[in-house]
């Protein structure tokens, strides 16, 4: 079952189950976390708490995306208690594309290579065991969430914009302090990749970015592969294209080592909070020597998450000094 929330057009939100190319509406909802909230209450899982819901009401999704009536599929009343994060060097691959941002004696290992090896050899551990920690890192919080189809915020202090297709972890944490995940989702965890180039130890200010994920939230387990395309698109037409694949098979943590390393922190336990946490990737534009331009559209598709996230790149904000004052 995949989820989505939008805005109708009388300008109130809905929540529906996507059939095809119809939206089957969920009575007595306006939001996910509502509904998440309602099935942690009754101790029954998500998926059945929506189809007790489900009624007759339909919208067309065309409409509603050609509308740009899409909100992300899981959001938060209070922007503040929603945290955007995401772990690095998690897929196979993926430290070839970061050793070479960083490469200065060939001869001697980058500390991308040596964490990225570090989770060959730990990030999948046997059940019940904890396995070795996986790289971290902060995006912000629900303000820095865009919807599908909204532009991607371009700072004048940017020297990159670039996508990263990828698969997020939605969560709530419940009253008694225990993380639910609600399912999964397709994201572009947007970064600058040029800034992280010149050093590593930048990565989190590259980080510091709007994102974007969905448009649907798949309930239920990730597959062990999933298979996608990411693109861009320039004046209508494919500038560039490449196959990324993620999932369990394709990574060197376990999902449950990359949960556990997030929620180990009392402070990411708070009862009522959400949590979008991007999984990584392997394949970036960037890699290919691609520099997206204001008015590219990223696209991201993968089959088991439906119609694909798309996000053009926004115009470049005017970069000022920000003045702090004497109180």
């Amino acid at each position: 079952m995949n989820l989505v929330q939008f805005k109708t057009a009388h300008g109130g939100r809905a929540v529906a189950v996507v059939e095809g190319g119809e939206l089957r509406v969920v009575d007595r909802a306006t939001t996910v976390y509502g509904l998440a909230l309602a099935a942690v209450a009754a101790g029954e899982g998500l998926e059945k708490v929506v189809a007790e819901r489900l009624s007759d009401q339909t919208e067309d999704y065309e409409a509603v995306i050609a509308e740009k009536r899409l909100l992300t599929p899981l959001d938060h009343p209070d922007p503040a208690h929603l945290l955007v994060t995401g772990t690095g060097l998690t897929h196979l691959g993926s430290a070839a594309t970061r050793d070479a941002m960083h490469v200065v004696e060939p001869e001697k290992l980058t500390d991308s290579m040596k964490m990225f090896k570090m989770g060959i050899e730990g990030g999948k551990p046997a059940q019940g065991e904890i396995g070795v920690q996986p790289e971290w890192f902060y995006k912000g919080d629900g303000g820095s969430i865009v919807p599908p189809e909204a532009a991607l915020d371009y700072p004048g202090f940017a020297e990159d914009g670039g996508e990263e297709p990828e698969i997020c972890g939605l969560y709530l944490i419940g009253p008694d302090g225990t993380p639910w995940r609600l399912g999964f989702a397709l994201g572009n965890e947007y970064s600058d990749h040029v800034t992280e180039r010149v050093n590593y130890l930048w990565l989190a200010h590259s980080k510091l970015r709007t994102s974007s994920f969905g448009p649907e939230l798949r309930i239920g387990a990730l597959p062990d592969r999933v298979e996608g395309t990411s693109s861009i698109l320039r004046d209508g037409k494919t500038l560039w294209s490449k196959p990324f694949v993620s999932g369990e098979d394709a990574m060197s943590h376990t999902l449950a080592n990359l949960e556990h390393h997030h929620f180990k922190y009392d402070f990411f336990r708070r009862p009522g909070d959400v949590h979008v946490h991007y999984f990584g990737t392997a394949t970036l534009s960037f890699a290919d020597g691609i520099k997206a331009q204001p008015g590219d559209v990223f696209e991201i598709q993968a089959e088991p998450f439906g119609r694909p996230l798309r996000n053009p790149l926004g115009e470049k904000r005017e970069d000022r000094p920000v003045l702090v004052r004497d109180l």
